[in-house]
């Protein structure tokens, strides 16, 4: 869930840097995105390591 939050967050703040063409804003928001990615991608490897044991 915590992944899903920092994708949102990236998106909305990709999408207000682009608005208002501010790049700081916009380069913010893709690494939220990002962080997101890898935060969804580390819980589903945790969770099919705790399948297995």
């Amino acid at each position: 869930m915590d992944g899903q939050v920092d994708k949102m967050k990236g998106r909305v703040k990709q999408a207000a840097g682009d608005l208002t063409n501010n790049k700081r804003l916009k380069a913010e928001g893709e690494v939220d995105e990002l962080r997101g990615n890898v935060k969804e991608k580390i819980d589903r490897v945790a969770d099919n390591l705790k399948k297995k044991v």
